[in-house]
């Protein structure tokens, strides 16, 4: 391959051949190189920091689901949608889809849909869906230093918008899901969470029910998710917006099932009322490298 390929002046390598897996070895005439990324790009190819490789193409190791599925749409570059992903689109670079999700949409730079979540969106850069339908802006770069540069930090922030539900007939508190499923709000550890949460509570029936009645609330506050995902709640806000009869109780709440962290919104009400709840849950997460 090197014999038909100038030097390029300035610099004394060229490619020499390109591997199975698409890694450039270079020569400088005598002995193969392994190019840095200025002699790497030079000549047209892609540099990969993280393995230190120049590379001609890159492998698609999902090859098999992205051909047996032709409802992906995928436009930018260093895009990857692992095994099982469907009907979700890409339009950005180095973002990346785990595997067996489907409806997704990403709009932006290095965001990441985490592996079964479905019907999320990602916008912006730097952002992580890791619950189900999920709508997710990114909070940006992931080092941040101060005005000096004396202090470094790398972090993954982003503020969502999740919707919960579920019925209560009797007075057993109760975790709301989402969408009505069987998940809860996803979180990690060593991170910061504040939530701001509108819930409606309507009467439907039960013997002790009156159809119609209702109450609207507003809950914000904080949770504090330590390295050992140890959770620690404050409630700055807990106010009544409007109500027909009584109010009802709810609060955040560490809802951790199967070794899965996760909150939600814990509801209770009196026995023999049949309620339908419904909360709107916006949710600013900050995510430190840095462990507390």
């Amino acid at each position: 391959m090197s014999r038909g390929i100038p030097y390029i002046t300035g610099f004394p390598v060229k490619p020499k051949s390109i591997s199975a897996l698409g890694i450039v070895t270079f020569t400088d005439g005598t002995n193969d190189i392994t190019p840095n990324q200025s002699q790497c790009e030079a000549y047209g190819y892609t540099y990969d920091k993280a393995t230190g490789t120049c590379k001609a193409f890159k492998i698609n190791t999902n090859l098999g689901a992205n051909t047996s599925n032709t409802k992906n749409t995928i436009r930018g570059n260093q895009n990857t949608t692992e095994t099982g992903v469907n009907n979700t689109q890409i339009m950005g670079e180095n973002n990346i889809v785990r595997s067996m999700s489907r409806n997704n949409i990403i709009v932006g730079s290095d965001n990441e849909i985490s592996s079964g979540i479905n019907n999320a969106t990602i916008l912006a850069n730097n952002g992580k869906a890791t619950t189900q339908a999920e709508f997710a802006i990114g909070g940006g770069v992931g080092s941040v230093s101060d005005s000096t540069d004396a202090a470094t930090y790398v972090s993954r922030r982003k503020t969502s918008v999740i919707e919960l539900s579920g019925v209560t007939i009797d007075n057993t508190a109760t975790n709301l899901t989402v969408q009505g499923g069987d998940s809860f709000i996803n979180v990690e550890a060593n991170s910061i969470i504040g939530y701001d949460i509108y819930i409606t509570r309507l009467e439907l029936g039960g013997t002790s029910g009156t159809a119609g009645n209702y109450s609207y609330r507003n809950i914000r506050g904080a949770v504090k998710i330590d390295n050992s995902r140890t959770m620690s709640f404050v409630v700055g806000i807990s106010r009544n917006i409007a109500k027909i009869g009584v109010n009802g109780t709810c609060i955040m709440a560490d809802s951790t099932t199967g070794g899965v962290p996760s909150i939600s919104v814990n509801v209770t009400d009196r026995n023999n009322v049949h309620n339908l709840w419904s909360a709107s849950v916006t949710i600013h997460e900050v995510v430190s490298t840095t462990t507390f």
